[in-house]
């Protein structure tokens, strides 16, 4: 995979991130969700590479655009995967609230878990904990292998949770060990990438989320050498039918992260609204746009942060 193609997909995040940041705090999710999506595609459009979208918007009798299995780009040059959030956290965005972001992950085709818009149980940590997390043993021997990993009591570690009502056993049982708990309203991306950051202040994510933001996540994560692992979480028959439909024949599993996002991987970022990961689209004035963004890659775990500005009326190019 072309190493140029991290700069390239850089202009999609930020132009998705700018079409956003336009209707931040307008109270308004469905308007602020459309101009990413739009932005996002037409940007795509325009690089020369032959796409399919793998985790996007969600099924195609569901999302008009940018809906699982869309094909997107020129339609010439390499074959590649994407798994894309144009706007991670359009509740948040729409209140005005912090560590909204426009994600896209980029693999080659087959790369990534072709995975349907259902839930995902996930643990995410840094890289000091590669390799000893393990979904199957309950956060109560996670938290206890993470603290001692890091060789601090299990009282200190930070855990990042989402605030849903299916998450009152899980913060029982966190409490229970005394650890601290950092309840967040949505966001679990930047989350979860968050356990890498040294100056993050969080030891591991933990919950249910979704799990397209999973296999995002994962991406990420492979980048910045942390670990992540999920399984999938079905509700319904309706929602196993159309897991097995989609190539899953263990419903059961527990993914690794290099089998949600397999082999070179590229991730890129733009914060919407102001963030603990990545400042938020800046209008200034009548004349210039400035963003903040971060572009990784896997095989040389190069990471990138990118503040640029541009004139409005031509972002980004």
């Amino acid at each position: 995979m072309d190493r140029n193609f991290a700069l390239e997909f850089v202009r999609v995040t930020e132009a998705a991130a700018i079409a956003s940041a336009k209707l931040m705090g307008r109270g308004d999710e469905t308007a602020a969700d459309l101009a990413a999506v739009e932005a996002m595609r037409q940007r795509m459009n325009s690089i020369q590479f032959d796409g399919r979208v793998v985790i996007g918007e969600g099924e195609r009798d569901e999302a008009p655009m940018l809906y699982i299995g869309e094909r997107v780009g020129a339609g010439d040059g390499p074959k590649l995967d994407l798994a894309l959030d144009p706007l991670e956290g359009t509740t948040i965005c729409a209140n005005g609230g912090t560590n909204a972001l426009s994600v896209i992950a980029i693999a080659d085709e087959g790369n990534f878990l072709h995975a349907p818009d259902v839930y995902m149980e996930k643990i995410a940590v840094g890289p000091s904990c590669k390799g000893i997390i393990d979904l199957n043993l309950g956060v109560t021997e996670n938290l206890r292998r993470i603290a001692a990993q890091k060789n601090i009591p299990v009282q200190s570690l930070t855990v990042i949770i989402l605030d849903r009502p299916r998450h009152a056993e899980l913060m029982h049982e966190v409490r229970g060990l005394g650890s601290r708990i950092w309840l967040i309203g949505d966001g679990d991306v930047s989350a979860a990438i968050a356990t890498c950051k040294r100056s993050g202040g969080v030891d591991v994510l933990v919950g249910t989320g979704g799990a397209p933001e999973g296999v995002i996540a994962a991406a990420a994560l492979r980048c910045m050498g942390g670990d992540f692992q999920g399984r999938l979480i079905f509700r319904t028959d309706a929602e196993r039918a159309r897991a097995r439909k989609m190539g899953i024949t263990d419903l059961n599993k527990v993914y690794q992260i290099d089998e949600l996002a397999k082999g070179p991987v590229m991730f890129s970022a733009t914060g919407v609204t102001q963030g603990t990961f990545l400042d938020g689209v800046q209008f200034k004035g009548t004349q210039r746009i400035t963003t903040h963004s971060v572009v990784m890659r896997s095989d040389t775990g190069t990471i990138r942060y990118i503040e640029a500005e541009h004139h409005i009326g031509t972002e980004p190019n």
